[in-house]
């Protein structure tokens, strides 16, 4: 049930809110004073405040300040003796809203559900920033693994571009993340650009955004990436796939921190971080012609190698189980608890999928396997892919 929590120093005052608020089902607590209503609320959870401004001892506004410190509950002054400078501070301090008494009935509910509606979206938002963050959390503490992730927090703060280079299926985008969101634009855009699933012919619209009519299907004016991400961080996933003209394109990018439209010529600042990665060995790309050694020196002022899945086998058993966990939840399932024999099977494969196999096998294993997974399990329903 929603929980209500009023701060006043009128008794017939907390009556009146009271029997308004429990006519329409919500359970109520009141307080007359500050002192008083700053325990229940490190003690309890409520749902919303209303809060008196005009108190002995401890007046509203002082209130709000406390509660703001230590909670995001929606506060909700009120008032006999407001007045628009009170108002404008007290939003300013953070309340949701300023109503005057005596209070107008609809207004106050109505004010009192978007108030809820807000603290409803902003649980949302936090669970599904915590479901987003578990879901790229980098796992392993092999020493492959500790050396990497120092070089990300070393190179995180700073605003050098950085080469991920690395197998498919090892990571190298958790990596990117990582190094956004540690990073002083980890607030702002992290835009992902696959230049490998876009046709060259379309990768400078994607990138650098066109003009209305600059191509047959231009029928409006559109963004690219680099506008996107300003201010942030643009991944370039697979790199090493993009076409020469592109490469030139996006080395006068970095170069002088512009970018003009396909089909325009305004040019436009932009503020980028620029990540790069790759499953190529760019040197040899650039022997066979295929990659601007001009643009690897650009990309590469930082290189951080992801191991493959077989130099880190000392990882697979904290990986096996934080993907059981991630997956028997989103589907509802009991989490499966692996034997010894089979975490031990599973460390001598391959892996030639890297991360991204063993992720599909533990998936395939909590779908098609019992709450107790044997050695017996990995040789039915993980052999075929590793033979």
């Amino acid at each position: 049930m929603t929980r209500i929590l009023i701060i006043d120093d009128q008794d017939p005052i907390r009556r009146v809110l009271r029997d308004i608020l429990e006519n329409e089902s919500y359970q109520v607590d009141d307080v007359a004073t500050g002192a008083e209503a700053l325990c229940l609320v490190k003690e309890q959870d409520f749902d919303a405040v209303f809060c008196d401004i005009k108190m002995p001892e401890m007046d509203g506004i002082e209130v709000l300040e406390a509660i703001k410190q230590t909670s995001d509950v929606p506060v909700i002054m009120i008032s006999g003796h407001g007045t628009i400078d009170t108002a404008v501070e007290a939003i300013k301090k953070g309340a949701f809203d300023f109503i005057q008494k005596p209070p107008d009935l609809n207004r106050m509910l109505i004010t009192l559900r978007n108030a809820l509606e807000r603290r409803n979206l902003s649980t949302e938002n936090k669970a599904l920033k915590k479901v987003v963050k578990r879901q790229y959390e980098m796992i392993g503490e092999s020493a492959p693994m500790i050396e990497v992730k120092s070089m990300i927090e070393k190179v995180a703060p700073t605003n050098a571009r950085v080469l991920i280079t690395g197998e498919n299926g090892t990571g190298k985008e958790l990596v990117a993340r990582q190094l956004h969101e540690l990073s002083q634009r980890g607030h702002c855009p992290f835009i992902e650009v696959n230049c490998a699933a876009i046709p060259s012919e379309l990768i400078e619209s994607q990138l650098f955004g066109h003009e209305k009519g600059a191509f047959t299907s231009a029928i409006k004016q559109r963004k690219g990436d680099f506008e996107l991400a300003d201010g942030g961080t643009l991944f370039l996933d697979e790199i090493g796939d993009m076409s020469l003209a592109a490469q030139a394109k996006v080395l006068r990018a970095l170069q002088e921190n512009r970018i003009v439209r396909v089909g325009g010529e305004k040019e436009i600042t932009v503020n980028v971080r620029i990540l790069a990665a790759t499953n190529k060995n760019l040197k040899e790309e650039i022997e066979k012609g295929n990659f601007r050694e001009d643009l690897y020196h650009r990309l590469s002022v930082i290189v951080i190698n992801v191991p493959p899945l077989r130099e880190r086998k000392d990882d697979i058993p904290l990986l096996v189980n934080h993907f059981v966990e991630m997956i028997a939840q989103n589907m509802g399932k009991p989490i499966p608890t692996f034997s010894d024999e089979a975490m031990e099977a599973l460390k001598q494969y391959k892996w030639t999928g890297n991360i991204r196999e063993l992720h599909n096998i533990v998936e395939r294993l909590v779908i098609l396997g019992d709450t107790y997974i044997t050695k017996d399990d990995i040789g039915k329903y993980a052999h075929p892919l590793n033979q």
